[in-house]
């Protein structure tokens, strides 16, 4: 993947998750294997959610609304579009899970095949 399909592809997931969420996060690095997509986001917790994580029960919920969330982010067919539009290639499936305590979302994406 060169670097401005990355970039691209980096803005795009800034987008969406600032409609879907409220903010995008503050920094994403994507790195392409194969016929994966592996995008690491930093700073993508709300002040609400910083304040939340404040107690275990907090961290519990804060942690299991994002990750339902964004589950329900990739099923939105405009979303998917958005993202194959970039890669050419259609996603297969889609994985992703957030550390509260560093504040670091990882998403692999899979495609049908590798990302030229």
């Amino acid at each position: 993947m060169n670097k401005n399909v990355e970039h691209q592809f980096n803005m795009i997931l800034r987008e969406i998750r600032k409609d879907y969420v409220g903010n995008g996060p503050k920094e994403i690095n994507t790195r392409m294997v194969g016929s994966w997509v592996i995008s690491e986001m930093k700073g993508n917790l709300t002040n609400v959610e910083r304040f939340m994580i404040g107690s275990l029960e907090g961290q519990r919920i804060v942690h299991e609304a994002r990750t339902k969330l964004v589950k329900k982010i990739y099923k939105d067919p405009l979303v998917l579009e958005k993202i194959e539009a970039i890669t050419g290639s259609k996603i297969v499936n889609i994985f992703t899970d957030i550390d509260i305590d560093t504040d670091t979302a990882m998403t692999i994406y899979v495609f049908d095949e590798p990302i030229q």
